[in-house]
């Protein structure tokens, strides 16, 4: 039978160091426990069927590329907790091999300082484009950001950092032809004016910075969700019938668009020309002469006299938001975020002190809100130190600023140069998507053109440039925090399996890898994050991911978090049950999942594995698959397989049969075969507020069976499952 593992991590006040852990649960599992029979008493409820036929393979990895976590911005408190002897075994514990590292300035419309030490390009006023030092002095550990002055009005993005100078709006000088040797009308830069709810225009008054644009439309939406590249807009863009304006000459101006007001919730700036005059920074940088800048803009209405009113809104109506197509990375020393409540993790404290667990690490460059050389910078000062980089993620997320890929393009290519003069062999990709379970698409172009990554790998190529895409990286986050039910849990191989080919289907070439650098659950907290849903899921998530052809997985976070409200009961985004102070009080379930994953159905530091077509034909009556299967052989020579029983209340009994097409013949597992499980019976979260926990909290169950081709293999109800062993040809 299989035995239980004692509870050794259901301690009020949990010290023990992970090491000593590990070993006493490795001992413990690894003894050869009370087998039960290996041959099953009643039929199998099912089969799982494994291709094993040579030049089957569906997807090859090696777990200490491909399985990793991440570290995204905590605050200085935190740093020093998490880069603590003990926080740092623990996190390294649940058994993910590489480490990405989140950019969390680039999300919120900052700019970082990756070293505080740098150059100014007005070096007197401590004020324009800032160069980050390469010279190896004090080890960093911090890294500030830093608020942009001109985000001006501008709201897109993800909770924009707020700053003490917010001036005026001006578009990012490296889109303009001066940096990408291309007609401005190629890259048009623009603002969008969300009214919130339609309402009658007919008039906008712009009041005009420098440099302004000397050629511009507006124009009006007519349909809904034009910021919703999600779903994808629903309508199309119009001009006004008097919105074209040329030979502007900046100022403040009221242009009356049309005789009778529009109702329309968006309206649209586009411009295509620049007046390149300079900035209140003045003629000494080009960037302060370059793109468009804007003061204010209102919609509303004229009257018979031309007296301009602004539209109005209800008290309760939400306030009206913008958003722009880029922005200037442009800041002062002034604008720095100080507190110690948002800060990143100084790169030579976190290559130096063990959390990238000896391997290459995956890294990023401010892209966005950057400038090319500051990346090239980091690069160098990193390979300077001796660091050992895997990947460079281009930028954070520039579909959700709302970027074009035609202007994400001309940024990555540039950037992309800049880094290869440092070193030509990095691998450098993005996108870096938001979680998005369908095509991200946009307003078309002029060929109707919809696809975000299909427009980007149309420009990358019609540069020459596709080679500089070494890899495509997307989060994902599939479920809306709120709505998750044990049913949800039953789609996730399909939303996993689909996005990886709706990339492929946009044109991303065969051989450029697919990489999910941020992942769980969903965008937002939820309370599945800690039950047994959340085990069950991140398997199904890993192995469909390597069953539909991904390269590098990493799953988000690293470190301990500490516990929530959430809409669906108290969770924590992370591995552990830990308090405010980092207190480890027990584990997850998906710190149990990641030990199934990473030290049962996988071999880390051992090199690459092979993944074959599994099947299940065990199903409910509406056709839900109840148990998945992800096999793998690997290196050691033994047949992997992780089953999946995602029916919440019924064990279910499996046979499985190993199938060669090309020699017809059959194999099953032989002699000593492993059986380690993780369920709903060693573990279920009570929520009890801040005190809220798991009970069961047990850990794997381990044991060996003694198989041949009549063994049955029962799976406990909501479990994961892995089986290990030689094969031997079934006679």
């Amino acid at each position: 039978m299989i035995t239980h593992i004692p509870s050794i991590f259901h301690k009020p006040n949990f010290r023990r160091s992970t090491a000593a852990v590990t070993l006493t649960v490795l001992t413990v599992i690894t003894l050869l426990i009370v087998p039960e029979s290996a041959r099953a008493q009643a039929a199998a409820s099912g089969t799982i069927h494994v291709d094993i036929t040579p030049g089957h393979e569906i997807n090859s990895f090696d777990p200490d590329r491909a399985l990793g976590s991440s570290l995204d911005v905590l605050s200085r408190v935190d740093i020093n907790q998490v880069f603590s002897p003990h926080i740092l075994q623990e996190s390294l514990s649940a058994g993910w091999g590489p480490i990405t590292y989140r950019n969390n300035s680039e999300l919120r419309m900052a700019a970082w300082h990756w070293n505080p030490s740098g150059t100014w390009s007005d070096p007197a006023h401590q004020s324009g484009y800032f160069t980050g030092s390469t010279e190896l002095k004090q080890p960093i550990r911090y890294i500030l950001s830093y608020a942009l002055p001109h985000r001006g009005f501008a709201t897109s993005g993800d909770r924009p950092l707020a700053g003490p100078d917010l001036t005026y709006w001006k578009s990012n000088p490296y889109l303009t032809s001066k940096f990408t040797g291309e007609s401005d009308t190629l890259h048009p830069q623009w603002v969008v004016i969300d009214l919130q709810s339609e309402k009658p225009v007919n008039a906008v008054r712009i009041a005009w910075a420098s440099p302004y644009a000397t050629k511009y439309q507006v124009e009006y939406w007519v349909g809904t969700r034009a910021l919703d590249f999600d779903r994808g807009p629903d309508g199309a863009w119009k001009a006004f019938p008097s919105g074209m304006v040329k030979k502007s000459q900046g100022g403040a101006v009221t242009l009356k668009l049309s005789e009778a007001p529009v109702a329309t919730r968006y309206l649209r700036i586009q411009m295509t020309e620049s007046s390149n005059t300079c900035d209140e920074q003045g003629s000494g940088d080009v960037r302060n002469c370059v793109g468009y800048a804007i003061q204010q803009i209102e919609a509303g209405t004229t009257d018979a006299h031309g007296t301009f009113s602004q539209v109005t809104k209800n008290p309760s109506e939400p306030l009206t938001t913008y958003c722009v197509s880029s922005i200037d990375p442009w800041h002062s020393a002034q604008d720095v975020n100080d507190g110690g409540g948002y800060q990143h993790t100084g790169f030579d404290l976190f290559f130096s002190s063990g959390i990238t667990n000896n391997l290459p690490a995956m890294v990023p460059v401010t892209l966005l809100y950057g400038t090319p050389d500051d990346a090239a910078a980091q690069i160098a000062y990193i390979e300077k130190r001796g660091y050992q980089i895997s990947y460079v993620e281009m930028g954070e997320e520039p579909d959700g600023k709302h970027a074009m890929p035609e202007d994400y393009g001309a940024l990555y290519m540039q950037w992309a140069a800049a880094i290869h003069q440092v070193d030509p062999e990095l691998k450098l990709g993005g996108p870096i998507f938001e979680g998005v379970n369908e095509d991200i698409r946009l307003w078309p172009d002029a060929q109707g053109r919809a696809s975000w990554m299909g427009r980007f790998v149309d420009y990358l190529k019609a540069h020459g440039r596709l080679g500089d895409l070494a890899f495509v990286s997307f989060e994902h986050y599939p479920f809306e925090p709120c709505n998750i039910t044990w049913k949800t849990l039953y789609s996730e191989p399909h939303l996993m399996k689909h996005i990886l080919q709706v990339w492929r289907d946009d044109g991303v070439p065969k051989d450029v890898p697919l990489m999910v650098t941020e992942n769980h659950l969903s965008f937002e907290l939820t309370g599945p994050m800690t039950t047994i849903f959340a085990a069950l899921w991140l398997a199904d998530n890993v192995g469909s991911f390597f069953e539909g052809g991904g390269a590098a997985f990493y799953h988000s976070p690293i470190q301990p978090q500490d516990m929530h409200k959430t809409c669906l009961g108290w969770a924590s985004w992370s591995n552990f049950v830990a308090d405010e102070h980092y207190n480890i009080r027990g584990y997850t379930s998906p710190y149990y999942a990641a030990h199934m994953i990473n030290q049962e159905w996988v071999q880390h530091r051992s090199g690459v594995h092979y993944m074959y077509p599994a099947q299940s034909d065990v199903t409910d009556s509406e056709g839900n698959v109840l148990v998945t299967s992800y096999a793998v052989r690997r290196p050691d020579g033994d047949w992997s397989l992780m089953l999946v029983n995602r029916d919440e209340n019924t064990p279910h009994s499996v046979q499985v049969v190993f199938e060669d097409a090309g020699s017809k013949k059959e194999s099953s597992f032989s002699g000593a075969t492993r059986f380690v499980s993780f369920g709903s019976e060693q573990y279920a979260w009570v929520n009890d507020g801040p005190n809220s926990h798991a009970d069961p909290d047990h850990p794997p169950v381990a044991t060996t069976v003694q198989a041949d081709r009549l063994t049955a293999f029962t799976l406990p109800k909501a479990s994961i499952t892995v089986l290990r062993g030689k094969l031997v040809a079934n006679q």
